[in-house]
Order: structure tokens, then C-alpha cells, then sequence
């Protein structure tokens, strides 16, 4: 099986884009799928992507297998949501390999505290907890971090 090639989205996959995020979702087993959950994602992206977000996907010959999308200016990871079909196959790895190549020195990201799968393996890639705090939009308990370009030994 061939890797998936990380690209800018493009606008007619926006919808798609919003499944895959709320396939990921539901599959950390914090949240239902449903037709209202698709709406909001939907128009979430055209809305983040309008406030600065940069959109890209895991292009699997077609499937979209990952989205991920930053927001460059602030050097945030905002989002990294891989299909249930792709998980377990280093493809976050690899989008976060490709983050690095957007923002080299340093970023920051949340993660929702319940989600210890994502947290956890953030912290193995050497992300360093900063504090907790309510998303008032949402409700959840959010886990900030950081990460900043190792120094070399001197």
C-alpha cells in the first residue's frame, strides 16, 4: 500500500474533509455521529479556512485518508484528525513530520483531555503539557502544549 500524499484541500473537498474529522471524532468514542455534528464541521472549515486556517489532506489516490489544518500566523496545530480506516498506520507521524516542515521552531496545540489516546502520543513526540483549560465553545477540558525545535548540544 502506497502512503498517502499530503496536499493543500481544495474547496470542492471541503465536505469531504468534514466527514473524515467527524469519523475521527467518533472514533476516540468522545462523540455520535450525526447529521447535525457533519453541518457544524462543514461550515466550521469554510469558516476557520476564511480566519486563517491552512487546510491540507492525506490524499490516498482519491480517498481522503487525514486532514490536518493549521493556522500558520499563530503557530498552532489546530487540528490533525486521521480516518478510522487509516489509523495505526503512522499517518499522523507522518502529518506531523510535515507540520514540523510548516512551523520548524516551535507550534502549539489542545487536545481534549479525554482523548488520552491523542494527549499521549503528543507527549511522545515530544510535546510539553501547559495547562488546562474549559473551551467555552464546547464545554471540554482542553490540554494546551507546546513544542519548540530541540537545541543542539553546544
Amino acid at each position: 500500500m502506497s502512503q498517502p500524499v499530503i496536499r493543500s484541500a481544495r474547496p470542492d473537498e471541503y465536505d469531504e474533509v468534514g466527514r473524515v474529522w467527524m469519523e475521527s471524532w467518533v472514533s476516540t468514542g468522545l462523540g455520535e455521529a450525526s447529521d447535525f455534528l457533519l453541518a457544524n464541521l462543514r461550515a466550521r472549515i469554510r469558516r476557520e479556512i476564511e480566519n486563517g486556517w491552512s487546510l491540507f489532506v492525506a490524499d490516498d489516490h482519491g480517498t481522503i485518508a487525514a486532514m490536518l489544518a493549521l493556522h500558520l500566523p499563530k503557530l498552532y496545530l489546530d487540528m490533525l484528525f486521521v480516518a478510522p480506516d487509516y489509523q495505526g498506520q503512522s499517518l499522523g507521524r507522518k502529518l506531523l513530520a510535515f507540520t514540523r516542515t510548516q512551523m520548524p521552531d516551535e507550534m502549539y496545540l489542545r487536545c481534549v483531555r479525554e482523548n488520552e489516546k491523542a494527549w499521549r502520543w503528543y507527549e511522545r513526540e515530544g510535546f510539553v503539557y501547559e495547562k488546562e483549560e474549559v473551551e467555552p465553545s464546547n464545554g471540554f477540558m482542553m490540554k494546551y502544549y507546546g513544542w519548540k525545535r530541540p537545541r543542539p548540544a553546544e
